[in-house]
Parts: C-alpha cells; sequence; structure tokens
C-alpha cells in the first residue's frame, strides 16, 4: 500500500461567503423583471437556482425551445422544476400540463413530495409500476421505464413542458421514444417545452446529447458549489492499490466490464488494502459510502472491513426492498460506519450526512466518477468536509481518479489536499507548457510569482525544435484515453491524422471543441482543405477524445490512426528521413535512424501542424522567466541586510 505526499493543510474557510447552511436549500422570494408567472409564493430560492431558471427563461425568449441545465448534485434540482413548472406559460389555452420524467423509484417519490407542496391547487399523479395516473392531472410524474410503456395514453398537445431528471440518460431508446411521442426529437415550436438537467451533462461517447437538447443554459459545478459553501468541502486521498487492469475487458459503452473488472480487483490482496487504506484515513469518519464493482465484491470487501473489526453492511440492488430502507434508516441515524453497494447510490440517493466516500470499484468514465464523488458533498450539521478516497489501479488502463477533475495527470498523488488546493495546482500547472521534473531538466529556479509568493518551478528546456517534437511525453495522458495516435501540438491542441484530413481537439474558452478537416484534390488535381468543422464539445478533454474517437471510429481508416498498426514500429520511410534530416539540421545529437516509422509520423505531424511556433514560443517564455528571475534576484539584493556601509 502507497500513501504519497502531502499536498497542504486542509484549507476551508477563506473564502466563506455565507453561513454554512445545514439544510438542502434556502428559500427567499426574489421577483425579476420577468414577463411570465412567477412559481409557488413562499418559496426562496438560492442565487443559482434563480439565475438558473432565469436563463431558461431568456432561451425561451429567444425561440429555443430544448434545453439543459447542468448543475452539481445536491443544488436542488427538484426546486428548480417545480419553479419552472409555475413560470413557464402554457404555448396555448390547452397545454397547461406538465410532465416529470425520471428514471428511478425514488426521485418519482421525491417529485411528488415536492410538487404537492409547492402547488397544493394542483393535482399530481404519478405513473409508475401499479401506479396508474388516469392523464387528467396537472403534473404528471413517471418513471422512464413505465412511461415508454403507457405513453400513448398521454395526448402530447396537452403538456406545455417536459422536465427529465439525469439528462445525460435523455438519448436512450426509452427517452427517445417518450420525446418522440411529445414531438421534441426535433425541435418545433408546437411542441411542449423540454428543460433537462444533469450534474454530469455528457455521455461516455460524447456525442449524442445534441439529439435531444439544443442548448446547455446553465452551469455550475461541485467546486464552484463548494467555493460558495452550497456544498461541503471535500479533501481526496490517492491510494495505488497495485489491481493491474491492462487485461479487463470494455463494455459497449467503453468503460471496465464489470465482471472482467470483479475478477481484477475482487481479491484478498487488493480488498485487504482497501480496508486498510481506510483504517489508516478515515477511521474516525461517522459515515462512509463505499463503490464496489459488482455484488461479490461488495460481500467480499464487507467481510474484509468486518475481519478487521469495522461494523460494515452493504446492499445492491437484488436487496429486498423493506431490508434496503431500513439498513438506510440505520445508515443515516449513524447507527454503523461503512455502508457498502455497487450501482446502487450512484444518481438521485440524498443520504447528506456521508462525511467519506472509498472508491473502490475503477472506473473510466467521467461522469460515473463525478457521481460517486457527489454522493459525499451535500451539507449535514456538524460535518466539516467529506474525505474521497480513490484507489488508484494501473494507470496503463485509461482510468480516470479525483486528480483528472482538476485538468491533473491522473497518477498525481494526494494526501488529504482540499479542492482549493487541487485546484491552485492545476492552475498552476496550465501556465506552464512543460512542469514535469525528470533526468534531462534544467536545474529547479525559485522565481517571484504575480502575488510575491514564492514558489519552486520544474521546466524541461529544449535546445532545438527537434527535441520539442520528440518528446512523446506530452501524449501520455492522452494516449491513456485513447488508442489512436493522437499528437499535442500546443498546449492546448492535439491532432489525428489520416490520408483523407485530420481531427484536432483544442481548449476553446471553457471548452473542448472538436474539428473535422477533409482534404481532397479537385478537378486540376491540387490539393485542397475544407474548412474546419465542429463535430463535437465537451467540458473536460476525456470528453472530447471520447467523442473525436467515435468520429474518428467511423470516418477514419484504422490502419492510419491505430496505435497497434504493425507499420508504426517499422523503419523510417526515405520521404519521413528527408523531412527529419531538415529538423536534425541544428541539432548533432538528433538520429532519426533511432526512430520507428510511427515515431517519425508523430514528429512530423507536430512539425506541421504548429511545433515550431510552440518551440519559438517556449523561447519567449523561457526569455520571461529569467527576466522575472533576474528581477527577483535583484529585489532579494537590495532588502538584504549586510553589516557595512549603507548605500547613498
Amino acid at each position: 500500500m502507497e500513501f504519497v505526499r502531502r499536498i497542504g493543510p486542509f484549507f476551508f474557510a477563506r473564502h466563506l461567503k455565507r453561513p454554512l447552511v445545514p439544510c438542502r436549500w434556502q428559500y427567499r422570494h426574489v421577483h425579476l423583471n420577468s414577463t411570465v408567472p412567477l412559481g409557488p409564493p413562499g418559496i426562496v430560492l438560492r442565487d443559482y437556482q434563480e439565475e438558473s431558471i432565469q436563463s431558461v427563461l431568456k432561451y425561451l425568449g429567444e425561440g429555443h425551445r430544448r434545453l439543459g441545465i447542468s448543475l452539481a448534485t445536491g443544488a436542488g434540482k427538484t426546486v428548480i422544476f417545480t419553479q419552472l413548472i409555475g413560470r413557464i406559460p402554457p404555448h396555448d389555452a390547452k397545454a397547461t400540463k406538465t410532465m416529470i420524467i425520471v428514471h428511478r423509484r425514488e426521485l418519482v417519490e421525491q417529485a411528488a413530495r415536492h410538487c404537492r407542496l409547492a402547488y397544493p391547487d394542483h393535482i399530481v399523479e404519478i405513473e409508475m409500476g401499479n401506479n396508474v395516473a388516469t392523464g387528467g392531472g396537472d403534473i404528471i410524474i413517471s418513471s422512464i421505464q413505465t412511461l415508454a410503456r403507457r405513453i400513448d395514453k398521454f395526448d402530447p398537445s396537452a403538456f406545455k413542458l417536459v422536465l427529465v431528471d439525469e439528462a445525460h440518460h435523455i438519448v436512450a431508446p426509452s427517452y427517445r421514444k417518450a420525446l418522440d411521442h411529445f414531438g421534441l426529437n426535433e425541435p418545433s415550436a408546437d411542441s411542449p417545452v423540454l428543460v433537462g438537467v444533469s450534474a454530469t451533462f455528457s455521455r461516455f461517447d460524447g456525442l449524442k446529447l445534441g439529439a435531444a437538447i439544443d442548448h446547455i443554459v446553465y452551469h455550475k459545478d461541485y467546486v464552484d458549489m463548494i467555493e460558495d459553501n452550497w456544498l461541503s468541502d471535500a479533501i481526496f486521498t490517492t491510494v495505488k492499490s497495485g489491481a493491474d487492469l491492462k487485461h479487463v475487458k470494455k463494455d459497449q459503452f467503453g468503460d471496465f466490464a464489470v465482471g472482467s473488472l470483479s475478477n481484477a480487483v475482487n481479491t484478498p490482496t487488493i480488498n485487504n488494502i482497501t480496508v486498510r487504506a481506510w483504517l489508516a484515513n478515515a477511521e474516525d469518519r461517522k459515515s462512509t459510502l463505499v463503490f464496489c464493482v459488482d455484488v461479490a465484491h461488495a460481500q467480499r470487501l464487507t467481510e474484509t472491513f468486518r475481519e478487521h473489526g469495522v461494523d460494515a453492511r452493504y446492499l445492491t440492488g437484488t436487496t429486498r426492498k423493506d431490508a434496503r430502507a431500513e439498513q438506510l434508516r440505520a445508515f443515516k441515524a449513524q447507527e454503523f460506519p461503512v455502508l457498502l453497494n455497487c450501482a446502487l447510490f450512484t444518481e438521485g440517493t440524498d443520504i447528506p450526512n456521508i462525511d467519506c466516500v472509498l472508491l473502490a470499484r475503477p472506473t473510466r468514465s467521467r461522469n460515473l466518477l463525478i457521481q460517486m464523488i457527489g454522493r459525499g458533498l451535500r451539507l449535514f450539521p456538524g460535518k466539516k468536509n467529506c474525505h474521497i478516497i480513490d484507489m488508484v489501479a494501473s494507470l496503463e488502463a485509461g482510468i480516470l481518479t479525483a486528480p483528472t477533475l482538476f485538468g491533473l495527470h491522473p497518477d498525481e498523488v494526494l494526501k488529504e489536499a482540499s479542492t482549493d488546493e487541487l485546484r491552485k495546482t492545476a492552475d498552476e500547472l496550465q501556465e506552464k507548457l512543460d512542469v514535469e521534473s525528470n533526468d534531462t531538466a534544467e536545474p529547479a529556479a525559485t522565481v517571484l510569482s504575480e502575488d510575491d509568493d514564492t514558489k519552486v518551478v520544474h521546466m524541461t528546456r529544449y535546445d532545438s525544435v527537434f527535441d520539442l517534437l520528440n518528446d512523446i511525453r506530452t501524449e501520455r495522458y492522452i494516449r491513456m484515453l485513447s488508442s489512436y495516435s493522437w499528437v499535442q501540438v500546443s498546449d492546448r491542441k492535439y491532432v489525428l491524422t489520416d490520408s483523407a484530413g485530420w481531427l484536432t481537439i483544442e481548449k476553446q474558452d471553457e471548452l473542448w471543441v472538436v474539428h473535422h478537416v477533409m482534404k481532397f484534390k479537385n478537378e486540376a488535381d491540387v490539393q485542397v482543405f475544407t474548412r474546419p468543422r465542429e463535430i463535437a464539445s465537451g467540458p473536460d478533454l476525456e470528453t472530447a477524445v471520447r467523442a473525436a474517437d467515435s468520429f474518428a471510429k467511423s470516418k477514419f481508416q484504422e490502419r492510419y490512426i491505430s496505435l497497434r498498426e504493425s507499420w508504426r514500429q517499422a523503419s523510417v520511410t526515405t520521404g519521413q528521413r528527408k523531412f527529419l534530416k531538415r529538423l536534425e539540421a541544428h541539432n548533432k545529437r538528433a538520429r532519426s535512424q533511432e526512430l520507428n516509422r510511427g515515431q517519425a509520423a508523430d514528429i512530423i505531424t507536430k512539425s506541421l501542424f504548429g511545433g515550431k511556433k510552440r518551440f519559438e514560443k517556449l523561447g519567449v517564455q523561457g526569455r520571461a522567466n529569467e527576466k522575472k528571475m533576474e528581477d527577483a534576484r535583484k529585489l532579494q539584493e537590495r532588502e538584504e541586510v549586510r553589516v557595512g556601509p549603507l548605500d547613498r
């Protein structure tokens, strides 16, 4: 078991903007300049809840009707739902009803409670299992499984609004069937307004959500919510379990196949390391939720906890409803400290007393990782923070870990690092193009930052453009995410080339955007290129890579883009060698004959797509850093006290 360096002391109250409130949401009635009806009187919204509603109304006023709200777990999405019901007017006299679609029983019951409290004069009906709605209600709340079977009983022209919770599921076949019934598979002025809400507004394939949602109108992630004290703070610890995932199979969505993953993780050694990690880091925590791979893993890990004297219990989807309710009651009452589950509490579960989340289930899905972490971020009386313990397995399998959520490398090691510290670390790393210390790096240099804090920055110096282009470390992370030959051509841009064009992934403002360019020969046999066409975008690099890879798989030839092709290990071609010779002209240490054909192809791609400009940029930054260091040295000399006469 490997516990590694401490990032820094726990940091919590420096940015306190309002007192912590131990309830799910606050209430205040906000009257803004709006031409639509306001929601139920007496309801008081948090500022971001009101902002999200105003964003919906603004887009509706501009003619858009299929909208998404991206809010962290614990943001009070049900409150926003109930407010929207009262604020969105009918598009005609007949369309007065609202349909709320969810995918879990607990969410149906929760939404029904809130709607009945908010609108006591409305008829609220449930369509789920043995509960059958008459269709005459003002608000219908349905599970998607039941709605897909009974959809024909509802007159689509009677509905003004369709609300979808956990809307990252919205392109699944059952949802598409329901949306088609309401005329929402294509934008239409005659259809109800569609509003979907999710904490993870993306899918693992990265391509499909645009088929149902036209605009994300508001976004506030859990890091922002923590900073504003709407969610509990979190501290993060990573523990290297040693589990080998290189041979674990993938499922149809690209995440680990459950059975294969369980075989790799559910071993006596790994389970023992996991329990020891909890004992070393979180034994004093009152309510730990553990995420396991499958039922067998939950059972064996529970037994391991008990062998170490810990009162641990587990719940799965096969647990009887009455037994599940009793265990949850006891856990919420803090009658035992550790509750294990598999695929049960990732979404739609409100257990605010959770003060530790143990991630014993590796994943390649950012959405799943966020959902699991989010279970522990609700506010609760006496809860100072939530400790996230991430059991990190072998990184070669492309897993996502807690550090990746902050833009850090997945093997970044953490020891009780707060969200504030992690974000600062990520910001510092983002400011530098190459911040990894290695055997060829220049010695560490002390520089003075803009806020006058002294920090140590490790930078790798490239003596020639060939050195830069031949440094494959920059591709290490993206090639954990993808099996294709992506190369990094700038600090925020990646390229994948094919014989008929290329794809780029580039950070633009807050999104990673994927563009496609095609090349072909015209009638004069001259090679021409199309304008870059945007095909996808995502809030993070992982999502953009999934989208780009899905597109490349359908449009590009595998032999040109796959890292596994045998030609990449062959010797460089004559044409490649000629191109590389020009790069080697000012670098006697470079030897193209030591490269294989794949490495040469990557270097050429980097050069053609801006590698030389990046080298020039590094030179400018290097000179700027040298000036900063010289200024800092002079400042330190001026402030140094020496024995002897003072300068006049």
